[in-house]
């Protein structure tokens, strides 16, 4: 890398990204997006801004609560709403880089699982950043809500806990009572200056420590709010943009310089066609290339038809030549876009290169990161400008590479990935599969076409030198042959269009090639029914940059329409720049990387790291009909089940119930690609993790043994199998939780450990009686090879409770509570109906006088 290289890098990490940024002590670029599946609703850009009063408005008072909740440090300063491209009004602004997809709240349709609960997607370790805050437009409109859920302000500082530091609910709807050395105790919130290390709630459970240290130690603001001092005066009110974005208006900006002849100039082109053909209606498309010079092959060219896209494909550039001068292409991309109303603002550039600069990239780098485009990168091989992935996250873009493996197709995959949902996945295109074959012979398999998709369905065929044999048929026997398919010769790709809605079922393709080449098929499609969304899957690495200090996690998500898909087989491929890649299975089972059991987030620690660049690709599939829909909820904003005024409890209705039962999901297949991260450890091999935290000890006294249970760690993170067990326990969880070689110690010599992700189970006898009314708790650490150590897991509790002998006694305390509580409530009941009967016997007795 030179100098140069190194210079624009430098100016770009310490340039901020896009995304939420403290300026001073406000929040700035906060994006808050309202879903096209919104109807136009201009009171809800109000009821955003100002529900009542200025006094009222959400976010006004919500930047009040943040204000006083943290120490006077923080408030919101600026935020952004972006409306959907249907609604019309002239008081909207063009989007700059602001995106639905990338946006921290969003303003759409219920959740089945929360109705109109607010809540965050929150999935990561505790402290990460969360996904995003999820409101609906009848949760911001229905003020009756106030009640149920109490002042919109402090439920979106109670939700922006979660999405901004990482912090987990301190209360609990399963187990809103505990029991504790003979008393029962009620799970609540921390107070300022404790932490109920007992309550059994998801705080203690993933961060074992209070709120407040999480925020000022572990969260990505923990350095700002350190330095920040106290605002002397309130904090002024926030102030608001509103933007839109129409439609896309994208350029494609293509190196052909001499590095690109042969295969990786034919990769351009398949990557570009498969674009070009998926690109929704009424974009605007334009193409440059660049190598020692820059050529504008098409201008911006609007696409509301098949020929125009076919144009566009006949375009696509076929030879390469001369230098890689990524100046001369950016700016020729810049101007082109700027010649259809005179700025790029909220504008893409997809931007693809497989060599370092000739060029000075500082003369030019920075000033496209401040043009308000987006710049989409895509590094081809392993010699592309390190500049291409900082490019992207400056500028709300997204970073794919791509080796020179033809079967992984990953350059295709990255191309079909660059959409911009505006948040109706029933309008996204979803890949249903993409594989490779290297033969030279049959080429034959079966592309599962589900219920929940059949419009716009294609298949894209790719080959390395000579055109094979094809045929496809559907699940009604229908045959394609290529003579109804469309034959890009120079791109050497065929792609069939199924006309209408395909029908459900398994479509073969048969493939015949008579020489040795390389063959890909991939297969799209888009929702068979307005009001059915597709089944969709997400991927994404915790880190788009690491440096070897914290673990690498792969996650993706499964659902419809925000209803998670469990029980589903899914494997991530990790390819590096190089070539090399790993195969790895992600679970939903709640130990390790992942978060929580059967939430439809699936995922796994990557400990095979390597340096430089690396794609990402999830395959997933429920070929033997064992995936579920599941509704379950994780957090939310907390219920207030009534108030007292003027010494009267009012009671607010019970919330809506929730269906928990699993839902059969039916046969499917997807696929998603990722974008790609890097790493840049020091030394010639990736760092050495010790186990996992286990998060999920439980423990349960028997008589005068204790059984315990938890899932396996492995020997790095979830991987392989860890060497040994500490177990120790304490009458004292704050001390097992801030001292734990200080406690007593569990006999663990028979104990050895299995290997990642199974469950185990053992009995331990503690050489001593457990008296009754006891509780104790419980804690393991791990240790690998390397006498490398894990964290202190959570803390289990578990207490003995014999029934007294007298009969009057109840032994179970949440029984007791139960019965105390339906008694009065049946005293209550009683005593009404008593006096009703008397005042309607007493009315009676007048009326008769």
């Amino acid at each position: 890398m030179d100098s140069r290289t190194v210079l624009v890098l430098l100016w770009m990490l310490l340039s901020s990204s896009t995304g939420i940024k403290l300026d001073g002590n406000g929040y700035v670029d906060v994006t808050i997006a309202i879903s096209s599946r919104v109807r136009q609703d201009n009171t809800l850009i109000d009821k955003i801004k100002c529900l009542f009063t200025a006094a009222e408005d959400m976010v006004t008072k919500g930047s009040i609560h943040l204000h006083q909740a943290l120490d006077k440090k923080v408030y919101f300063k600026e935020a952004t709403i972006l409306v959907p491209p249907h609604w019309n009004s002239k008081d909207f602004t063009k989007a700059r880089t602001e995106s639905y997809e990338k946006a921290n709240i969003r303003i759409d349709n219920a959740n089945p699982a929360y109705g109109d609960e607010p809540y965050t997607l929150q999935y990561g370790e505790c402290g990460a950043e969360a996904q995003f805050i999820h409101f609906t437009p009848n949760f911001l409109r229905d003020d009756t809500l106030i009640k149920t859920y109490g002042s919109r302000g402090n439920v979106l500082v109670h939700e922006w806990a979660h999405l901004r530091w990482g912090v987990y609910d301190e209360y609990s709807d399963t187990n809103p009572f505990y029991y504790s050395n003979g008393r029962i105790k009620a799970t609540r919130f921390c107070h300022e200056n404790e932490h109920n290390y007992e309550a059994p709630y998801l705080q203690n459970k993933k961060c074992g420590k209070a709120t407040r240290t999480v925020i000022f130690e572990d969260s990505v603001d923990k350095d700002a709010l350190r330095s920040l001092k106290p605002l002397l005066s309130s904090p002024p009110a926030p102030t608001f943009k509103v933007v839109q974005r129409k439609h896309r208006v994208v350029c494609l900006v293509l190196d052909v310089s001499g590095s690109m002849h042969g295969s990786r100039m034919r990769r351009l082109q398949q990557g570009a066609t498969h674009f070009l053909q998926h690109i929704e209606d009424k974009a605007s498309v334009g193409i440059v290339t660049f190598s020692s010079n820059a050529t504008t092959l098409s201008p911006l060219t609007t696409i509301d038809n098949n020929s125009a896209r076919n144009k566009l494909i006949e375009l696509l550039p076929k030879v390469a030549k001369g230098g890689t001068h990524i100046c001369k292409g950016l700016n020729l991309g810049l101007q082109v876009l700027k010649n259809d109303n005179g700025d790029v603002m909220g504008d893409e550039i997809i931007f693809l290169t497989d060599g370092e600069a000739s060029d000075n990239i500082n003369s030019c780098v920075p000033a496209a990161i401040e043009s308000d485009a987006i710049i989409n990168t895509m590094a081809l091989g392993d010699k592309a400008a390190k500049a291409l992935r900082e490019m992207a996250a400056k500028t709300g873009g997204k970073f794919f590479t791509a080796s020179d493996d033809i079967l992984s197709n990953q350059l295709l995959n990255g191309f079909f990935s660059l959409k911009l949902p505006t948040g109706d996945q029933t309008k996204d295109p979803v890949q249903i599969d993409s594989v490779g074959k290297k033969t030279s012979d049959w080429f034959n398999g079966t592309i599962l076409v589900d219920q929940t998709i059949g419009n716009k369905t294609s298949f894209t065929i790719t080959y390395e030198t000579s055109l094979p044999d094809i045929s496809i048929q559907s699940q009604n026997d229908s045959t394609y042959k290529q003579i109804q398919m469309h034959h890009y010769e120079s791109a050497k790709t065929v792609t069939l269009k199924v006309p209408g809605t395909a029908q459900p079922g398994d479509w073969k393709y048969s493939i015949q090639t008579t020489i040795s080449q390389s063959l890909t098929v991939t297969a799209t499609s888009q929702a068979a029914r307005a009001d059915v969304p597709p089944i969709v899957v997400k991927a994404h690495m915790n880190q788009q940059f690491s440096d070897g200090t914290k673990p690498l996690i792969v996650f993706a998500e499964v659902s419809q329409n925000y209803m998670s898909v469990i029980k589903a087989e899914v494997w991530a491929t990790l390819e590096s720049e190089s070539g090399s890649a790993e195969e790895l299975q992600l679970l939903d089972n709640g130990a390790g990387a992942d978060a929580f059991n059967d939430d439809g987030i699936y995922s796994r620690y990557f400990t095979q790291m390597k340096k430089g660049s690396s794609s990402l690709k999830v395959r997933v599939k429920n070929l033997d009909g064992q995936a579920r829909f599941t509704v379950q909820k994780r957090g939310g904003a907390p219920y207030v089940p009534g108030y007292v005024v003027n010494g009267v409890v009012e009671l607010n209705p019970p919330k809506p119930p929730v269906s928990e039962e699993s839902l059969e999901v039916g046969r499917f297949t997807r696929t998603a690609t990722g974008e790609s991260f890097e790493v840049a450890f020091t030394g010639s091999t990736p760092p050495n993790f010790p186990p996992n935290r286990i998060t999920d000890l439980s423990a349960e006294i028997q008589e005068d043994s204790v059984l315990l249970s938890w899932t396996a760690p492995g020997e790095d993170l979830d991987q392989g199998t860890a060497k040994s067990y500490e177990i120790r326990w304490s009458y004292d969880l704050q001390m097992l939780c801030e001292n734990f070689s200080n406690a007593h110690v569990v006999n663990t010599a028979a104990v050895s450990p299995l290997e990642a992700g199974s469950v185990e189970q053992h009995s331990f006898n503690l050489s001593f009686t457990i008296q009754n009314g006891s509780t104790l708790f419980f804690a393991v650490q791990s240790e690998d090879k390397e006498n490398a150590k894990s964290e202190t897991s959570n803390i289990a509790q578990a207490s003995k409770i014999l029934p007294d002998p007298t009969p009057s006694a109840i032994s179970n305390p949440g029984l007791n509570l139960t019965v105390l509580v339906i008694s009065l409530c049946v005293i209550i009941m009683v005593i009404c109906f008593v006096g009703a009967v008397i005042t309607w016997s007493e009315r009676r007795r007048k009326t008769l006088i």
